[in-house]
């Protein structure tokens, strides 16, 4: 399409829309929302920020740049993906998950232990939350866990059996992190579903709770925020009554689920909404010893500080965001994963606000950090595309290096 390069990204978006002969509930509903919502898109009553939402709609008006719709095209190729990010370890993952068995094995299996089943999960959340190469390492250990797992359930029977149903949750849990934006589309819900299956089989609040808020992952990356806030919000009211006396864990869950709810809500623009769960979340952690970690959503002071970054930021509230990453200390934060995606929020304010050489330098961090938290991160991908595109002549070069190292198309 030839669009005089004033063109705004909804003009652009109804321009297509158009010539494709697509009204637009029709186009809507290819993407899964209201022709309300596409309205406003295209009328410029509404921002659109979600990535995710811009690849549904270049998919659907066939579009195999996004610039296209973006007005960007002095810059990399921004290709609209028929799938996923791929990753090597995929294949491997996808055997384990929808390969699995109907029936129990003939071969007598080796006792299993769910207390060792589920120290092996909790070793390998650790993983994920240590290493610069998370998805790589902890994907190579994921087509034996889930297959350990589901033998685990299949074998034991009574409060054995509960305990492997719950670790079993774990580690579908992990499955989901793990796989996020490589996975297909059906294993993502596969995995997500299996999660809270198997919580729920337990009847374990803390392990619902837990797989919730992986459900509500799921939900918002694929554009569903109303539905996440409900799965989340459910959760929340799941598990309250438990909490007077409950572990310390089952509150950083109860944190996790406001956070959640906080940026989703931050993300269609809801600011009232967004800073009143945050603040849920606040209390929550004020409630735990200062030095508390949750061991998979690793809530606690200071991921609701990062937290408070990544609201403001979706919010459009740069001056805001950057003012409070000011004042964090990164260090604070086990979990590397986190630390990079701090630095993404970050370097995204940055560009909200033009300032490219700031971005730049923070986007590297991230990456060195983070390495495959960045290339396999949609938000932190599109953020290096654009520091490519608009850097200044002197960092051009640097914000090449980077794209090459994140697989961003450059040519």
């Amino acid at each position: 399409m030839d669009s005089p390069d004033e063109l705004s990204t909804g003009e652009r978006i109804r321009a297509l829309r158009e010539s494709r002969g697509l009204t637009r509930p029709q186009l809507a509903q290819l993407c899964g929302r209201g022709a309300d919502w596409l309205k406003k898109i295209e009328t410029g009553e509404r921002p659109l920020n979600s990535h995710d939402l811009l690849l549904r709609l270049a998919a659907a008006l066939q579009v195999s740049d996004l610039s296209v719709l973006t007005g960007t095209a002095n810059g990399p190729a921004q290709p609209v993906p028929l799938g996923r990010l791929t990753h090597p370890g995929m294949p491997e993952i996808w055997s384990a998950v929808m390969d699995r068995a109907l029936a129990p094995s003939l071969r007598p299996a080796a006792p299993v232990d769910p207390t060792l089943l589920q120290g092996r999960a909790d070793q390998s959340w650790k993983l994920w939350h240590k290493s610069s190469y998370n998805r790589s390492e902890v994907g190579a250990l994921l087509p034996e866990l889930i297959r350990d797992g589901e033998a685990a359930v299949r074998a034991l029977d009574g409060e054995q059996r509960r305990s492997a149903l719950v670790a079993l949750s774990d580690i579908y849990r992990l499955t989901g992190q793990a796989t996020a934006y490589i996975a297909p589309a059906e294993l993502a819900w596969v995995v997500a579903d299996r999660a809270l299956a198997a919580a729920q089989d337990a009847d374990q609040p803390a392990a619902i709770a837990a797989s919730a808020w992986n459900m509500g992952n799921i939900l918002r990356e694929t554009a569903y925020p109303e539905e996440a806030l409900r799965v989340v919000n459910e959760a929340a009211d799941l598990i309250r009554p438990h909490l007077d006396g409950a572990p310390e864990d089952w509150r950083g869950i109860y944190g996790a689920l406001q956070l959640h709810a906080a940026v989703t809500a931050a993300r269609e623009g809801r600011e009232g909404d967004a800073w009143r769960y945050w603040d849920k979340g606040d209390q929550v952690a004020k409630s735990l010893p200062a030095n508390y970690v949750h061991p998979s959503t690793v809530f606690g002071r200071a991921n609701v500080d990062f937290h408070a970054v990544s609201v403001a930021t979706d919010l459009l509230k740069s001056q805001k965001a950057l003012g409070l990453a000011d004042d964090i200390d990164p260090d604070v934060m086990p979990s590397r994963e986190r630390r990079a995606r701090l630095w993404v929020e970050v370097a995204r304010g940055h560009l909200q606000r033009g300032d490219r050489t700031a971005a730049l330098m923070v986007m590297r961090m991230a990456h060195e950090i983070g390495a495959e938290t960045v290339s396999y991160t949609p938000s932190a991908r599109q953020a290096v595309a654009e520091l490519w595109r608009t850097a200044p002549r002197a960092m051009r070069k640097e914000a090449g290096t980077l794209a090459a190292a994140v697989g961003v198309t450059t040519g």
